[in-house]
């Protein structure tokens, strides 16, 4: 119940727009995606998942790993500024590993 006040509490300050379209990040119990979303357009212009992917290491490793590779396909798609929509979860362990992996990549929110 709590997750879902808090979801909703972050979603409602949250738009995605073209000059900072929203990070979205969802963790699962096996597997981590993440989105660069255009709300205004409602299209998806980057996206990265370990869904399928051959990736080793603890899920805070492929955290990381994810916050760097969609900071390169964001920048491929010549986005350099989001915001970042953490959905339910804390800013704290994986979601703090992918976001730090994302600013190294050069990704700024």
């Amino acid at each position: 119940m709590k997750s879902e006040y808090r979801a909703a509490r972050t979603r409602a300050k949250i738009h995605g727009t073209a000059e900072r379209p929203r990070l979205s990040v969802h963790f699962s119990n096996l597997h981590i995606t993440a989105q660069v979303i255009d709300d205004d357009k409602k299209v998806t212009l980057a996206y990265a998942t370990t869904v399928g992917a051959k990736m080793t290491g603890t899920k805070t490793e492929k955290a990381a790993k994810i916050g760097a590779e969609i900071a390169k396909k964001a920048k491929a798609a010549k986005v350099e500024k989001v915001v970042f929509d953490r959905g339910s979860k804390l800013y704290a362990g994986r979601m703090s590993a992918l976001a730090d992996a994302a600013r190294k990549e050069g990704l700024k929110f």
